[in-house]
């Protein structure tokens, strides 16, 4: 399926010809691409041209990648695809803390990127909103407005966050599995994507809504399975 019209891809690597390659590819499903070979340049792209979704390599000259991503997510809820060399799970996770929506390892098919550029780019799409208003005490799920708001406060919560969460409360008790959030709420699998995403997810919206993120008891972890929310 063809890209939608004027969709843009920043595409950010200090070696041209990984650049060269990933936006032939893009450029052939109907990407419109963008290039930048540091991390300076990349931000001043950011703000002149706005990208659908940013590739963007970890290891840059001037700026490294995850300042880069620390920086866009001051300004901007963009998308962002990690390029990195470096497959420990320590430096995934890291990614994802600072707000990365997906990574690939070096060196990678640019077949496998160009579906994850997809993918994510499926998952950011505007959704069908929630219909359910799923209130428990002080806790308050707004599917219409997509609002969370606990003890009145509105609850700073990104649209992906929201996602989980409606998801999980929608069904209180229910024991989600990591591969069935993937599945259902990212549209992805764990071929494609590391289930740790989850994990990450549930740890930011657990930040935010328990009294002790460390003792949770709305969204409870059950070992070896996954995850359940108590209402």
């Amino acid at each position: 399926m063809p890209a939608p019209p004027s969709t843009t891809v920043l595409v950010v690597d200090d070696e041209p010809m990984v650049r060269e390659v990933v936006s032939a590819y893009l450029d052939r499903e109907g990407y419109l691409t963008l290039e930048a070979s540091d991390g300076e340049e990349a931000l001043r792209s950011v703000d002149a041209h706005a990208p659908d979704l940013i590739v963007l390599d970890v290891m840059l000259p001037k700026i490294d990648g995850y300042t880069v991503l620390a920086e866009l997510r001051k300004r901007t809820d963009v998308p962002v695809i990690l390029l990195t060399a470096r497959s420990q799970e320590v430096d995934r996770v890291l990614g994802l803390e600072l707000g990365a929506d997906d990574y690939v390892v070096k060196p990678f098919s640019p077949r496998e990127l160009t579906a994850r550029v997809k993918s994510v780019l499926r998952r950011v799409t505007p959704r069908e909103r929630t219909p359910q208003v799923y209130d428990f005490g002080d806790l308050v799920i707004d599917g219409p407005s997509r609002e969370v708001t606990l003890g009145g406060a509105v609850v700073d919560m990104p649209p992906l966050e929201f996602d989980v969460l409606a998801h999980l409360a929608g069904s209180p008790r229910r024991v989600f599995t990591r591969s069935e959030l993937l599945e259902q709420v990212w549209g992805s699998s764990a071929e494609w994507q590391d289930p740790s995403t989850v994990t990450v997810h549930v740890r930011r919206i657990r930040q935010k809504i328990e009294v002790d993120p460390d003792d949770p008891q709305r969204i409870v972890t059950v070992w070896g399975k996954g995850y359940r929310f108590e209402p």
